[in-house]
């Protein structure tokens, strides 16, 4: 009797401390982007629980938008790449990498070098960062893709990702794949058909004026 109740004792202390370190991991980033100067909540003062268009200057201010797939995205992928490259890890070592990537990710996205790249392109040309709120959320929902994706077999969770990828991209126009594409390497097809959606033609951006026919006359 007694060796249960120490099992079941250190089964409720492991899953403590995994609580306790994804905290953690949550207060390192809001502390760090607090420090940079980003906003608590977004600037408009009010907070939103979803916000519906990449081309909003809510996008990355509120709980969730479109580019929470692609947080949710990353968690899952975590899992599949420790079932292709690391089989031996357990949820501990995998849930640390989760935790340890999505608090990289956050503190590096808002150094200037990250931002100055996402700004040279015409999506994220106004980019000026996460609210806090924000990307502690994004954070969160990376964990949440990892816990629901540990649940499910290897083929369901790459459905998955396929899905909320194509989804994302289609409604919204930009997903992991596309953003990441057009960041390390922008095409201009690709952009002009983001641009289309823009809801603001002053937003977008000039294209090259067209000259007249040499030959009309």
């Amino acid at each position: 009797m007694s060796q249960h109740t120490d099992m079941a004792s250190t089964a409720g202390n492991g899953h403590t401390s995994h609580y306790v370190a994804a905290v953690v991991g949550a207060a390192i980033i809001a502390v760090a982007l607090y420090l940079r100067g980003q906003p608590l909540i977004c600037p408009c003062g009010y907070v939103k629980l979803w916000e519906g268009s990449i081309f909003s200057r809510h996008t990355s201010q509120h709980i969730a938008d479109w580019y929470t797939l692609s947080h949710v995205v990353t968690g899952m992928l975590v899992v599949v790449a420790g079932r292709l490259f690391a089989p031996k890890f357990g949820f501990t070592a995998l849930f640390a990498i989760t935790i340890a990537i999505g608090v990289a990710w956050e503190i590096a996205e808002h150094t200037q070098w990250v931002m100055r790249t996402f700004r040279a392109t015409a999506l994220y040309s106004d980019y000026a960062g996460d609210s806090v709120l924000n990307s502690v959320s994004d954070y969160v929902w990376m964990l949440g893709g990892f816990l629901v994706a540990r649940s499910l077999r290897s083929g369901w969770i790459v459905a998955a990702v396929i899905g909320l990828e194509l989804l994302s991209a289609v409604v919204a126009r930009d997903s992991l794949v596309l953003s990441t594409l057009m960041v390390v390497a922008p095409v201009d097809a690709i952009q002009e058909w983001q641009q289309e959606a823009n809801p603001n033609p002053k937003d977008r951006p000039e294209t090259d004026p067209v000259e007249p026919s040499s030959d009309a006359g």
